[in-house]
């Protein structure tokens, strides 16, 4: 018997332990392989340091908990018998160590586990903390006391008070369980009524059996209130974070009223820790009753008294009472959003640009946009993809000195979409092993079309033909956008390279990514990607190698999950290599900064950021860099901390890299929204709104819009070189005219700075949608888009651009025409160009700017080949071309009139 018992309980812990393992094989699959690819990328100390202090917390922990319940659940069991008088038979016995043994592991497991997910980080922000050498102006704390003291005190405050609940339910329901399972002896529980024979239940709280439970469960109460008083005194705290006022922050209200009321609330907690206790102990109901009568009495009154001080005392007097408030509201939200610094210049706006100061800027005039992504991302899926599985995912702006000209580009790389091949081709073999990557870029300056008005193509085709000095020695794109399944390389299947005329070429990857694939390997990652195929396929060799993670933005967010990544990666040709590297924005943001207003990025709300890292990742062998770029930011320097050697400086970044470096849009659309409020200083005029902007808008495609950001190459004042900034308009709220401009500085030494351009008030500078109405009322450009509408065209506006030239602001707009057919492309017809009282269009920007300031003597304006038309014969022109739309205007209308008679 006992070898069948000892048999039995073999294969009971078998059974169990094979149960276990089968339950959590995917998850041990998955932790295996995870540690394979950070090591193969070079950051193994990122998952081991995760790992490391996850099981610091987790194992003194589980150990602590888990003998601690082990403990007090053994006490219950005796003491349950001991005072209820019950004598448990063998059996019962051991099946009480078993339900002690598994409460124990289940309570304690979980709660390590949940104490290690959600303390680790935040553990070592604490552990590694930097000042940010600034503290909140009501508690006088350093920020960083928010950022990273008072987030892992609140999930310290909130995992103690699960685990003294967790004890609560553990006494409750065990003495709900035992006196059905096991009742106690007859006179443990209650006594009977010699007379009636019916229970007596008032003698419930007399016997001891009661009593001891009852103990237990005040105690846990005890230290209940305890910590409900810490978190009273940290409520405090997060009234920097109150909307209540007129600005965001602690107001007066708060300050004055909620912040006593959580100090009463606070002590009201710890007074009434010990009188709970009591009151359970001794069934005193006043006792029991006092601390949770009276916080629920405090908080009803601190909101009763917090609304009449608001509307009594506040309101009829708010500028004075809440003036100290808006203060630090509008100094803390600069902060936050970095915007403490920017720079203010007077800009004159004259209108004094001659021909000569039209080409004395070459390098700006030669670099203003008369293309636009949007209907260029169709038209390069149209003419460049070459084959059904190419996609351009997006395009981007940058600048090359290409030629030894600074020249502004659209770039486009093509990449592999293995879903728009045919579902016959979508084998096994095609997607992981022949279809690999994408190939080569599309490049076009900004500003150059050809006859039909498509963008003139410096880089195209495949393999990359490339007219300038750019060369593209690495066209593959292993690691991109859409590069979103693994792949397998060095199999003795060969990747298809490219498409040749009819046939294709061949390709083995020469390059460094992927984690061997040897039999234990090929094991695992066959459990991971679930594939069948990979384990017995005859095409995988020694030398093989799988490549997972290939889409740039899991790989970096795989990383380093704690920054956040701007959703729009751009591609850069190194010029030296030729090599094509993609360049991904990183942002340290948090919403712990006090009094500093929260708005929304990337679908969260924050309240500082700052674009502290530039992460590079090489687009064929998928190396990953991490670029320091703001090293006063505390966040950044307390996660390089954590992890040493992750960050590098940025003087590290190769230097043909760091000139592509580019002030990020999503970065500086937020900090322009923050600063259309935001650049005012001073509380009065805050207070009363007085000098609110708004974002300008504009005409663009066929609709109405707020008008973007763009990159534009002009020159700042005093100094004697073009830059690349971008650049965005403000009008006053509500009003059409400009008021100032935004510029964000992108080019390497200048990088990260922002200045605005703040234009004269004491006349009107036209903004976007006054350049807009004078389109519209144009005598020959309306008609003309009349025209075209009517001939079955759709006109599509681009973008106003407003360029900064010589004390003066150009406007120029391109104009699109898309015919009404399926495969339409979108065609660059026109360009017309806003000067003044000026304004002229033509087929080009060049011409436009010859009606508008004529020639420079001698000398053709820059762009323009042969000689130019003198000023006075370009006008006759221009005359003559308006005579002729007149007319047809006329002829258009008695037409229709004939038509409706």
């Amino acid at each position: 018997m006992n070898k069948m018992e000892s048999v039995s309980k073999r294969l009971y812990f078998i059974l169990i332990l094979l149960i276990v393992i089968l339950a959590f094989s995917r998850s041990i699959v998955d932790f295996i392989t995870d540690y394979l690819w950070f090591d193969s990328v070079g950051y193994a100390g990122l998952f081991t340091t995760e790992i490391f202090t996850k099981l610091g917390i987790f194992i003194p922990s589980f150990l602590v908990i888990f003998l601690g319940i082990g403990f007090y659940i053994k006490r219950l069991f005796k003491n349950y018998a001991e005072l209820g008088k019950v004598i448990y038979s063998p059996e019962q016995e051991k099946n009480n160590k078993r339900i002690r043994g598994l409460a124990a592991l289940v309570f304690s497991g979980y709660f390590s586990f949940v104490m290690a997910r959600n303390l680790w980080f935040l553990l070592l922000q604490y552990l590694n903390k930097s000042s940010f050498d600034a503290t909140d102006p009501i508690f006088g704390n350093d920020i960083s006391f928010y950022v990273f003291t008072m987030p892992l005190f609140n999930s310290v405050f909130t995992t103690l008070i699960s685990l003294v609940v967790g004890f609560i339910v553990i006494t409750g329901g065990f003495y709900f369980l035992m006196m059905r399972l096991v009742p106690p002896a007859e006179g443990s529980l209650y006594d009977y009524n010699e007379i009636t024979a019916r229970p007596n239940f008032k003698s419930i709280f007399r016997k001891e059996l009661v009593m001891y439970g009852l103990r237990k469960i005040a105690a846990f109460g005890t230290i209940f209130f305890i910590l409900l008083s810490f978190y009273f005194f940290l409520r405090g705290f997060y009234l920097m974070y109150s909307p209540r006022g007129v600005a965001f922050g602690a107001s007066y209200t708060d300050i004055n009223v909620s912040l006593l009321g959580y100090r009463i609330l606070a002590v009201i907690s710890l007074i009434g820790a010990p009188a709970f206790g009591y009151g359970i102990l001794k069934n005193k109901r006043l006792f029991m009753g006092f601390a949770p009568v009276l916080i629920v009495v405090v908080l009803v009154g601190m909101t009763g008294i917090g609304a009449v001080v608001q509307q009594l005392v506040v309101e009829p007097d708010e500028i004075s009472k809440e003036l100290e408030y808006l203060d630090y509201a509008i100094k803390h939200t600069q902060e936050g959003y970095n915007l403490n610094n920017v720079e203010e210049m007077e800009y004159p706006a004259l209108e004094n640009i001659t021909a000569q100061d039209i080409f004395d800027n070459e390098t700006t005039i030669n670099n203003i946009r008369i293309n636009d992504a949007r209907p260029l991302k169709q038209t390069f899926n149209q003419i460049q993809v070459i084959r059904l599985y190419y996609e351009f995912n997006d395009i981007d702006i940058d600048r090359y000195i290409l030629d030894g000209k600074y020249t502004q580009v659209f770039i486009a790389p093509r990449e592999l979409n293995v879903n728009k091949l045919t579902e016959s081709a979508q084998t096994w073999i095609n997607l992981h092993l022949k279809y690999t990557h994408g190939y080569g870029i599309v490049m076009a300056p900004v500003n150059r079309v050809t006859e039909e008005g498509q963008p003139e193509l410096i880089i195209k085709n495949v393999p990359p033909v490339t007219s300038t000095d750019l060369v593209v020695n690495r066209p593959e794109i292993y690691f991109g956008e859409l590069t979103d399944h693994y792949i397998i390389v060095n199999s003795d299947e060969k990747e298809f390279d490219y498409p040749s005329g009819s046939d294709n070429r061949e390709t083995l990857y020469e390059g460094t990514a992927g984690i061997e694939l040897n039999l234990v390997n090929r094991f695992l990652f066959a459990i991971r990607e679930a594939s069948m195929k990979m384990l017995f396929s005859n095409n995988i060799n020694t030398d093989s190698r799988i490549v997972i993670k290939r889409n740039i933005m899991d790989r970096v967010q795989t990383l380093a999950p704690f920054i956040e990544f701007d959703q729009n990666p751009y591609l850069v040709v190194e010029k030296d290599s030729g090599n094509l590297y993609w360049i991904i924005d990183g942002y340290s943001v948090t919403d712990k900064y006090p009094y500093s207003e929260v708005y929304n990025f990337n679908g969260q709300g924050i309240n500082y950021i700052r674009n502290s890292v530039k992460t590079v990742v090489d687009a064929y062998n998928g190396d990953i860099s991490f670029y320091v770029y703001d090293s006063e930011d505390p966040m950044v320097k307390t996660y390089a901390r954590i992890f040493p050697g992750v960050f590098k400086d940025k003087e590290e970044m190769p230097d043909d890299l760091k000139n592509h470096v580019k002030y990020p849009q999503d970065f500086f659309n937020l900090q322009a929204e923050v600063y259309k409020e935001y650049h005012v200083s001073n509380p009065n005029v805050f207070y009363n709104g007085e000098d609110v902007w708004d974002i300008a808008n504009e005409k663009f495609m066929e609709g109405l819009q707020q008008i973007e950001s763009n990159y534009v190459m002009f020159e700042l004042p005093e100094k004697d070189q073009v830059e690349f900034s971008l650049i965005l308009p403000y009008t006053p709220r509500e009003k059409p005219n400009m008021t100032s401009l935004l510029v964000g500085r992108s080019d390497y030494e200048e990088y990260g700075k922002l200045f605005i351009y703040r234009l004269p008030k004491d006349r009107t500078i036209d903004g976007p949608m006054m350049i807009e109405s004078r389109i519209d009322q144009d005598s020959v450009i309306s008609p003309q888009f009349s025209l075209w509408g009517q001939e079955g065209s759709e006109v599509l506006r681009g973008n106003v651009i407003v360029v900064p030239i010589e004390d003066s602001l150009l406007y120029v707009e391109p104009i699109y025409i898309e015919s009404d057919n399926e495969n339409a492309i979108p065609e660059m017809k026109r360009v017309i160009v806003v000067y003044g009282n000026q304004i002229a269009m033509e087929n080009n920007l060049q011409d436009a700017l010859m009606v508008i300031f004529g020639e420079r003597e001698q000398t053709p304006v820059p762009g323009v080949q042969g000689d130019p038309d003198t000023l006075e014969e370009l006008g006759e022109k221009y005359q003559e071309l308006k005579k002729y739309i007149e007319e047809i205007e006329k002829l258009i209308e008695d037409l229709l009139e004939e038509s409706h008679q």
